[in-house]
């Protein structure tokens, strides 16, 4: 029986477990270059006992930016400092994968250098606010994306993929999920474009099956996972009929022998055994445990062959040596969420393990 603590090998190698690092929005990276810092790279090795870290979201382009400090990889400095970070994480043995995060819609101008506005498939405001360092502001109108742009951000997806694999990274991880950009595109109530990237199913999943397969030319497939999060209303985003959409998606993408999907899953079950069904490759879930955060008992989705790998978010926020603690079926640190976004080390790097 193969249980989570067993070897995988994804996209050519090795992993230590099948206990992965969820990617999780921290706001620590400081300063006016969205540069990673030291402190950074400190979290990030102090979690090398993960199978696999996914990195927080990171911006592509500056216009990609939704949320007060968070880091990119569209600049050389950024670059190097995540070789920092990198270098850190590979020093304790760990693989680590960049996921790339535009926000589209969901952002502000007041975090972007002036003259610039957040963007999206459509002219159609998200419903809600965005923190902002002046607080929180309602969001605004989008630019809708012309035909031009949209081949200007597909580019920058690959630009910053490279970009990563050249910081050191093992591989990104593409966000189509949370109401984002390339979610913004997959769901008719932000997508109302009436040309070849909006419509009907096939129209609304094209800019994500081009954002996936400049990706895989720029680095290579075996380096790509894709993070989904189908029906979820997060930010905004109202889904039908999501089983159509994401079973042309992946039926697309299929052929590209990408190193994973990472599905973020909701309460339809039914639908996340249709799309495991329907994906040919490794299968990671961040399975629906609201309001309570993911504990051991997911990992029996291993043992069962529902999944191969199983994400977890807050508990490994808090708990550096995760997969020790689920080894031992625990005790487990409590996150913090009054630290979870920006601030110092309190409630990033501080949370104790269980050897000291």
């Amino acid at each position: 029986m193969t249980t989570a603590f067993d070897p995988i090998v994804l996209g050519g190698r090795r992993l230590s477990s099948r206990v992965v690092m969820a990617p999780m929005t921290r706001s620590r990276a400081f300063g006016p270059g969205a540069e990673p810092t030291e402190l950074m790279a400190t979290y990030y090795a102090q979690r090398a006992t993960a199978g696999l870290i996914v990195t927080e979201g990171i911006q592509p382009s500056t216009v990609g930016q939704g949320y007060p400090d968070t880091p990119g990889l569209h600049t050389s400095g950024q670059v190097a400092a995540w070789r920092t970070v990198t270098d850190a994480v590979h020093r304790e043995g760990g693989v680590i994968f960049a996921q790339l995060m535009h926000t589209g819609r969901i952002g502000h101008p007041s975090l972007l250098p002036e003259g610039l506005v957040p963007v999206g498939p459509s002219a159609v405001a998200a419903k809600g606010q965005v923190f902002t360092h002046e607080g929180p502001k309602e969001y605004v109108t989008p630019k809708e994306l012309s035909e031009a742009e949209i081949r200007q951000t597909v580019d920058d997806f690959a630009a910053a993929a490279r970009n990563a694999i050249e910081a050191g990274f093992d591989g990104v991880e593409l966000h189509g999920a949370n109401g984002y950009l390339i979610h913004q595109f997959l769901a008719p109530n932000s997508n109302r474009r009436t040309d070849a990237w909006g419509g009907e199913a096939e129209g609304r999943i094209r800019f994500a099956v081009e954002v996936v397969t400049a990706v895989a030319e720029a680095v290579g497939g075996h380096r790509v996972g894709l993070r989904l999060s189908p029906g979820n209303p997060y930010n905004d985003i109202a889904e039908d009929n999501p089983a159509e959409v994401y079973e042309a998606l992946l039926g697309r993408i299929a052929g590209l022998d990408l190193a994973y999907l990472h599905l973020l899953e909701g309460p339809d079950r039914d639908l996340t055994n249709r799309l495991r069904k329907a994906w040919p490759g490794t299968f990671v879930l961040n399975p629906f445990t609201y309001p309570e955060v993911t504990g051991p008992e997911a990992l029996k989705m291993v043992e069962d062959g529902a999944v191969d790998m199983v994400a977890y978010g807050a508990l490994f926020l808090a708990n550096p040596d995760l997969p020790a603690r689920l080894a031992a079926g625990g005790p487990f640190n409590t996150p913090d969420p009054a630290t979870f976004y920006g601030g110092d080390h309190r409630g990033y790097t501080d949370y104790p393990t269980l050897v000291a």
